[in-house]
């Protein structure tokens, strides 16, 4: 196995890529306070929410060892979430209207 190839076990990476997972979080925070009416924020909350999850995927799980099927699923899994926001941010009243209708 390559030196590419190995799990990381330095600290000086993972604790950055920790303390920018941190910003991004208070960035969401602050853009959900500052601009909650905004039509663009779902678009952007869902950009920071990939992006974290791209962050958590490389650098703690390390989906770069698995097989390209588990990298697969992973990458699926975490474009999964942002696409939700972004489907109920814009299309919220409707999904909530149908699926009211398959319920009651």
């Amino acid at each position: 196995m390559t030196a590419h190839h190995q799990a990381s076990s330095a600290i000086k990476p993972l604790l950055a890529v920790w303390l920018l997972l941190c910003v991004f979080t208070l960035l969401s925070l602050g853009l959900g306070q500052g601009f909650h009416s905004a039509n663009w924020l779902p678009l952007l909350v869902a950009g920071i929410v990939w992006l974290k999850g791209r962050l958590v995927s490389r650098y703690f799980i390390e989906t770069q060892l698995a097989t390209p099927f588990i990298r697969r699923v992973v990458a699926v899994f975490i474009a999964f979430a942002p696409l939700a926001l972004v489907v109920t941010g814009f299309f919220g009243p409707s999904i909530a209207h149908w699926t009211s209708l398959l319920i009651g």
